[in-house]
Protein backbone atom coordinates (compact mmCIF):
# COMPACT_ATOMS: atom_id res chain seq x y z
CA UNK A 1 0.00 0.00 0.00
CA UNK A 2 1.44 3.31 -0.82
CA UNK A 3 0.60 6.35 1.08
CA UNK A 4 -0.87 9.65 -1.11
CA UNK A 5 1.81 12.42 -1.62
CA UNK A 6 1.25 15.31 0.55
CA UNK A 7 1.61 18.67 -1.22
CA UNK A 8 2.45 21.40 0.43
CA UNK A 9 1.66 24.15 -1.74
CA UNK A 10 4.27 27.40 -1.22
CA UNK A 11 4.67 30.55 -2.03
CA UNK A 12 5.96 31.24 -5.52
CA UNK A 13 6.84 35.22 -5.45
CA UNK A 14 8.92 36.06 -3.05
CA UNK A 15 8.47 39.18 -0.51
CA UNK A 16 10.10 42.23 -1.72
CA UNK A 17 10.91 45.84 -1.42
CA UNK A 18 7.33 46.76 -3.20
CA UNK A 19 5.63 44.37 -0.51
CA UNK A 20 2.86 46.11 1.88
CA UNK A 21 4.65 44.81 5.28
CA UNK A 22 4.14 45.41 8.74
CA UNK A 23 6.26 44.99 11.59
CA UNK A 24 10.04 43.85 11.59
CA UNK A 25 12.07 43.62 8.33
CA UNK A 26 13.93 40.88 9.80
CA UNK A 27 11.31 39.02 11.84
CA UNK A 28 11.76 35.34 11.44
CA UNK A 29 8.04 34.76 10.84
CA UNK A 30 6.26 36.09 7.83
CA UNK A 31 3.10 36.09 7.23
CA UNK A 32 1.75 36.87 3.34
CA UNK A 33 -1.92 37.39 3.01
CA UNK A 34 -3.77 37.21 0.36
CA UNK A 35 -6.79 39.25 1.09
CA UNK A 36 -9.88 40.62 -0.19
CA UNK A 37 -11.39 43.56 1.16
CA UNK A 38 -14.95 42.71 0.73
CA UNK A 39 -14.43 39.21 1.77
CA UNK A 40 -16.11 38.40 5.35
CA UNK A 41 -13.75 35.86 5.73
CA UNK A 42 -10.87 38.20 5.59
CA UNK A 43 -12.59 40.13 7.37
CA UNK A 44 -12.86 37.86 10.46
CA UNK A 45 -9.28 36.79 10.24
CA UNK A 46 -8.39 40.65 10.15
CA UNK A 47 -8.54 41.21 14.12
CA UNK A 48 -6.87 38.05 14.92
CA UNK A 49 -4.11 39.16 12.21
CA UNK A 50 -3.54 42.26 14.03
CA UNK A 51 -3.74 40.64 17.54
CA UNK A 52 -1.07 37.85 16.23
CA UNK A 53 1.34 41.45 15.28
CA UNK A 54 0.65 42.86 18.84
CA UNK A 55 1.39 39.74 20.76
CA UNK A 56 4.25 38.68 18.76
CA UNK A 57 6.23 42.10 18.01
CA UNK A 58 9.28 41.19 17.31
CA UNK A 59 8.68 38.21 16.04
CA UNK A 60 6.48 38.34 12.79
CA UNK A 61 5.81 40.19 10.04
CA UNK A 62 3.03 40.83 7.77
CA UNK A 63 2.45 41.08 4.20
CA UNK A 64 -0.28 42.26 2.61
CA UNK A 65 -1.11 41.05 -1.15
CA UNK A 66 -4.49 41.61 -3.00
CA UNK A 67 -6.61 38.89 -4.21
CA UNK A 68 -10.10 40.68 -5.23
CA UNK A 69 -12.42 37.95 -6.19
CA UNK A 70 -14.52 40.53 -8.14
CA UNK A 71 -16.91 37.52 -9.28
CA UNK A 72 -18.47 37.38 -6.21
CA UNK A 73 -17.63 40.93 -4.29
CA UNK A 74 -18.69 44.02 -6.58
CA UNK A 75 -15.80 46.38 -4.75
CA UNK A 76 -13.16 44.42 -4.28
CA UNK A 77 -11.28 45.69 -7.14
CA UNK A 78 -11.76 49.36 -6.40
CA UNK A 79 -10.72 48.61 -3.07
CA UNK A 80 -7.50 47.32 -3.92
CA UNK A 81 -7.37 50.37 -6.06
CA UNK A 82 -7.85 52.92 -3.43
CA UNK A 83 -5.14 51.24 -1.23
CA UNK A 84 -3.09 51.38 -3.83
CA UNK A 85 -4.00 55.10 -3.81
CA UNK A 86 -3.49 55.51 -0.50
CA UNK A 87 -0.23 53.42 -0.21
CA UNK A 88 1.24 55.89 -3.41
CA UNK A 89 0.22 58.62 -0.31
CA UNK A 90 2.17 56.35 2.78
CA UNK A 91 -1.02 55.42 3.99
CA UNK A 92 -1.43 51.83 2.74
CA UNK A 93 -2.24 50.28 6.05
CA UNK A 94 -4.86 52.90 7.48
CA UNK A 95 -6.56 52.66 4.08
CA UNK A 96 -6.15 49.10 5.10
CA UNK A 97 -7.48 48.98 8.26
CA UNK A 98 -10.30 51.24 7.48
CA UNK A 99 -11.61 49.27 4.43
CA UNK A 100 -11.61 46.03 7.17
CA UNK A 101 -13.31 48.01 9.32
CA UNK A 102 -15.99 49.62 7.25
CA UNK A 103 -16.30 45.95 4.92
CA UNK A 104 -20.00 47.17 4.46
CA UNK A 105 -19.13 50.28 3.18
CA UNK A 106 -17.27 49.64 0.66
CA UNK A 107 -19.59 51.18 -2.22
CA UNK A 108 -18.23 54.28 -4.27
CA UNK A 109 -19.95 56.83 -1.79
CA UNK A 110 -19.06 55.41 1.50
CA UNK A 111 -15.54 54.85 -0.03
CA UNK A 112 -14.88 58.65 -0.74
CA UNK A 113 -15.92 59.22 3.17
CA UNK A 114 -13.46 57.43 4.07
CA UNK A 115 -11.13 57.97 1.53
CA UNK A 116 -11.56 61.56 3.06
CA UNK A 117 -11.43 60.49 6.67
CA UNK A 118 -7.75 59.56 6.30
CA UNK A 119 -7.06 63.13 4.68
CA UNK A 120 -6.34 61.75 1.17
CA UNK A 121 -7.63 64.00 -1.96
CA UNK A 122 -11.04 61.88 -2.80
CA UNK A 123 -10.74 63.83 -5.86
CA UNK A 124 -7.66 62.98 -7.14
CA UNK A 125 -8.11 59.31 -5.85
CA UNK A 126 -11.40 59.35 -7.48
CA UNK A 127 -9.64 59.70 -10.76
CA UNK A 128 -6.89 57.31 -10.18
CA UNK A 129 -9.28 54.32 -9.03
CA UNK A 130 -11.55 55.34 -12.07
CA UNK A 131 -8.66 54.92 -14.85
CA UNK A 132 -7.61 51.98 -12.78
CA UNK A 133 -4.25 53.12 -12.57
CA UNK A 134 -3.21 50.60 -10.16
CA UNK A 135 -4.60 47.86 -11.98
CA UNK A 136 -1.59 46.30 -13.10
CA UNK A 137 -0.27 45.89 -9.09
CA UNK A 138 -3.37 44.35 -7.91
CA UNK A 139 -3.05 42.27 -11.04
CA UNK A 140 0.61 40.93 -10.48
CA UNK A 141 -0.70 40.49 -6.28
CA UNK A 142 -3.55 38.27 -7.97
CA UNK A 143 -1.20 36.37 -10.48
CA UNK A 144 1.23 35.60 -7.88
CA UNK A 145 -1.16 34.56 -5.71
CA UNK A 146 -2.94 31.90 -8.76
CA UNK A 147 0.85 30.77 -9.18
CA UNK A 148 1.13 29.80 -5.61
CA UNK A 149 -2.19 28.16 -4.93
CA UNK A 150 -4.39 30.46 -3.70
CA UNK A 151 -7.98 29.61 -4.75
CA UNK A 152 -9.75 31.92 -1.91
CA UNK A 153 -9.13 34.67 0.41
CA UNK A 154 -7.65 34.74 2.77
CA UNK A 155 -5.02 32.51 2.32
CA UNK A 156 -1.75 32.76 4.18
CA UNK A 157 2.13 31.91 3.83
CA UNK A 158 3.91 31.33 6.70
CA UNK A 159 7.72 31.50 6.21
CA UNK A 160 6.48 30.69 2.02
CA UNK A 161 4.52 27.76 3.24
CA UNK A 162 0.53 27.97 2.73
CA UNK A 163 -0.86 27.80 6.04
CA UNK A 164 -3.47 24.82 5.68
CA UNK A 165 -5.16 25.68 9.47
CA UNK A 166 -7.78 28.07 10.49
CA UNK A 167 -7.60 31.68 10.99
CA UNK A 168 -8.68 32.01 14.78
CA UNK A 169 -5.89 33.19 17.00
CA UNK A 170 -5.03 30.66 18.93
CA UNK A 171 -4.10 28.35 15.50
CA UNK A 172 -2.63 31.36 13.94
CA UNK A 173 -0.16 32.43 17.51
CA UNK A 174 0.40 28.31 17.20
CA UNK A 175 1.51 27.98 13.57
CA UNK A 176 3.99 31.52 14.14
CA UNK A 177 5.11 30.12 17.06
CA UNK A 178 5.96 26.66 15.64
CA UNK A 179 7.89 28.18 12.42
CA UNK A 180 9.72 30.73 14.76
CA UNK A 181 10.92 27.07 16.73
CA UNK A 182 9.53 28.51 19.72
Amino acid sequence: MTTPLQVTARLRTPVDGTDHVRGPVDAPVTIVEYGDFQCRFCGAAYPNLAEVLRQRTATVRLVYRHFPIANVHPYAESAAEVAEAAARRGKFWDMHDWLYEHQDQLDPVHLSLGIEQLGLPPEEVGAEVERQAYSDRVRRDFVGGIRSGVNGTPTLFINEVRHEGGHDLPELLAAVDAAAGA
